[in-house]
């Protein structure tokens, strides 16, 4: 099983349909669980994809229009029912923190979970750990909205033939990933002799937004992409008075940013077939796009060393 994935359980905006449920999007990245916008539904969408709400460490809301928060009383009800242990952070643009209190003891229940409000009130790091930086910027909607950008630190890695082939193994090649050299004999092997580089994987969520210079820098190199296209070309007005992109838009984004995997979704309602998107978006960029479907899991892309070979 992949130990990085993203499992996609809504796709609709504003009104979800038969085939898709509110947005909601739960990134498994290692031992963290990032919620992206539970709206309406979560929880149920939750145990159709079997994950549980154990799974969430951090909740990231874009902003507070209702299919990006309504999930939010049952996801932190069932995270106190499950007896959640570790602290979960939640994420959110500062000022709706009103909107997240409210929507935190949106009625009364035990409440055994630790929830830890993170609000968001500028641009930059929000959050570091092992899964590396979580980046915020502010968005350019009707009322105010972040995206989100997690980025994972470079990396050497070592390679078994260089360490063969230099005579290292045990204690010592700890020994050498701390000091960063060490002396054998007469011979000093330093840590780039018998490494290569393994660049850090890096995600990038960005919903309801007009096109910005945010949207380029969340998206920039991005592993993975996970974009709204809630609008086709031939609504693109609509799409800026609302402030939203089109599918054209989110491909020129993946393009213009040598993203790997674009993921479309957030579709309005009046788009019962999503072909469309996907052809729209496929016009400006050439590589891989997925049209997001409820409850499908899509992996991160493998790494890829400077070589241009998965590791």
């Amino acid at each position: 099983m992949p130990n990085r994935e993203l499992v996609v359980l809504g796709t609709a905006s504003q009104v979800p349909t038969r085939h898709r449920n509110h947005n909601g999007y739960l990134l498994l990245w290692d031992d963290e669980g990032f919620l992206f916008d539970p709206g309406e539904g979560t929880q149920r969408q939750m145990l159709l994809a079997g994950v549980t709400a154990s799974r969430v460490t951090r909740l990231c809301v874009t902003h507070f229009h209702g299919d990006h928060c309504l999930g939010v009383p049952g996801v932190v009800q069932r995270l106190s029912l499950d007896d959640a242990k570790l602290p979960v952070h939640a994420y959110f643009p500062a000022s709706g923190r009103e909107y997240f209190t409210r929507l935190r003891h949106a009625s009364v229940f035990y409440e055994r979970a630790e929830v830890r409000e993170v609000p968001v009130d500028g641009d930059g790091a929000i959050a570091e750990g092992r899964f590396g930086v979580l980046y915020a910027r502010r968005l350019d909607h009707p009322i105010d909205a972040v995206g989100y950008r997690l980025v994972e630190a470079d990396r050497r890695r070592f390679v078994p033939e260089l360490l063969a082939r230099h005579g290292l193994g045990g204690p010592i090649v700890g020994e050498l990933k701390r000091a960063g050299e060490i002396t054998v004999g007469q011979r000093r092997i330093r840590l780039a002799d018998v490494t290569v580089e393994r660049t850090g994987q890096k995600f990038a969520f960005v919903m309801d937004t007009r096109l910005c210079d945010a949207v380029y820098e969340l998206a920039d190199g991005a592993d993975m992409l996970v974009i709204e296209a809630t609008f086709l070309d031939e609504d693109a007005e609509l799409a800026d008075r609302y402030g939203h992109l089109t599918a054209s838009q989110a491909g020129r984004v993946a393009a213009q940013c040598h993203v790997r995997r674009l993921v479309l979704t957030h579709f309005s309602q009046r788009y019962p077939d999503t072909r469309r998107h996907r052809d729209q978006a496929a016009a400006h960029f050439g590589g891989d796009i997925l049209v997001a479907a409820d409850l499908q899991r899509i992996p991160v892309p493998p790494r890829v060393h400077p070589g241009g070979d998965p590791p």
